[in-house]
C-alpha cells in the first residue's frame, strides 16, 4: 500500500543537506575522518553562511570514489 493517501501525507521528504556530523553518521565514519576527507577534497560541501553542509549527492558521489578505489585496489592484487 505504498500509494495509499495516509502513508504519502505522513512520509517525510528526503533531507538534501546534512552536517558534517550527519554526513559522518551516515558514512559510518567519525567526525574527525569526515574533516580531513573534505580537507582532502575527497567528500565535497557547500557553504551556507558559516555553515559547511554536504548535499546528499555528494555523499553518493563520495561512496561512488570508495567503491571505485576498492575495485581498482582489487584488480591490482
Amino acid at each position: 500500500m505504498p500509494n495509499h493517501p495516509s502513508v504519502i501525507a505522513t512520509r517525510a521528504p528526503r533531507r538534501r543537506l546534512h552536517s558534517v556530523e550527519a554526513a559522518a553518521e551516515i558514512l559510518g565514519i567519525g567526525r574527525s575522518t569526515t574533516y580531513e576527507e573534505i580537507r582532502l577534497g575527497r567528500l565535497r560541501t557547500v557553504r551556507r553562511g558559516r555553515r559547511r553542509l554536504v548535499p546528499a549527492e555528494y555523499i553518493d558521489d563520495y561512496v561512488e570514489l570508495l567503491k571505485a578505489e576498492t575495485s581498482v585496489a582489487e584488480s591490482r592484487a
